[in-house]
């Protein structure tokens, strides 16, 4: 449950805008670990009489934990909204826009400030499939009345998943080229296996052994080749994605301030998310299964004779 609405977030020195959000810190460490964007202080109780503030806007403001901060606003039915509260703790955000301006209270603390008492303005679900979430919004919307709506993240974030779209987009155009570059070397090394070993080719197929066997073993050593090589990359690039995993790249000089312009953390980060190296394993797998093809027809069409003449 939370209880969202906007403010003005003041000190001795400054005043601006913010966004407080009520909520049931217990429960709200399930959905987005808050706890774990603490940078100083301590995290809130259900019963705490504080305030947990974003670095940018207590930097802004001024403030440290321990300071105090005026919330300043309009609450239920247009009754006046103030209160004074101690800063808790200190949030660091990967967004920017959200890391100067949110501030969170305790829901029943916010459910005073704004006179507000028993009510919320949103129920966040926090779901194990993404996949899964035009479903559950679709199913939900069916079955409760039109005083309420169902919102997918799709829907409250339409710019994030316009990005995400597009991100894709130049992804699978990159992966493509590179895949290409991928075929195009395993093609190579395929080619010169077959071409260097004609006359060993000629001489096995002359003394009895059928065409058929023999593309059989060329392609089982193409794709033990493949295999090993899929094996030898996965092995040497998890040192270096644990490595970056553990200490992101960060973007700096006049890169990083263009990254913030546009709301992102200017901070490349690295998964180690195991599908995304078995996948890529089995695609490159599958690339040298197809092009184990030209092997198979060459033998399949070897005269032995002119084969041990050519070589």
């Amino acid at each position: 449950a939370r209880l969202e609405s906007f403010a003005l977030a003041a000190s001795d020195h400054h005043t601006r805008g913010c966004m407080i959000v009520g909520i049931v810190p217990e429960k709200e460490i399930k959905v987005t670990s808050l706890d774990e964007k603490i940078t100083d202080g301590a995290y809130l109780t259900e019963e705490d009489n504080g305030a947990l503030i974003a670095q940018g806007l207590a930097e802004y403001l001024r403030l440290k934990v321990g300071d105090t901060l005026v919330i300043i606003g309009q609450g239920y039915h247009g009754v006046s909204a103030a209160g004074k509260y101690p800063v808790k703790g200190l949030l660091k955000f990967a967004s920017p826009d959200l890391n100067k301006s949110i501030v969170y209270l305790p829901l029943p603390l916010a459910q005073q400030l704004f006179g507000a008492s028993g009510l919320i303005t949103a129920l966040v679900l926090d779901i194990d499939n993404v996949n899964d979430a035009e479903w559950i919004e679709k199913e939900l919307s069916a079955s409760l009345s039109n005083e309420y709506e169902v919102m997918g993240w799709k829907k409250l974030m339409p710019e994030l998943h316009q990005i995400i779209q597009g991100e894709r987009s130049e992804n699978v155009i990159f992966l493509v080229v590179l895949y290409m570059l991928i075929a195009f070397g395993i093609f190579g090394t395929v080619l010169m296996m077959t071409i260097e070993r004609q006359y060993e080719f000629g001489v096995l197929v002359a003394i009895g052994m059928r065409k058929l066997r023999l593309s059989s073993v060329v392609v089982m050593e193409n794709m033990i080749i493949s295999f090993l090589g899929a094996i030898a990359g996965t092995v040497l690039s998890v040192p270096v994605v644990l490595y970056f995993y553990k200490f992101p790249i960060r973007i700096s000089g006049e890169l990083e301030r263009a990254y913030e312009n546009f709301g992102f953390e200017p901070i490349f980060y690295f998964s180690i998310e195991p599908a995304i190296f078995y996948r890529q394993a089995m695609i490159v797998l599958i690339i040298a299964l197809v092009l184990s093809i030209y092997p198979f027809f060459k033998i399949a069409r070897l005269e032995p004779v002119a084969a041990m003449r050519d070589s």
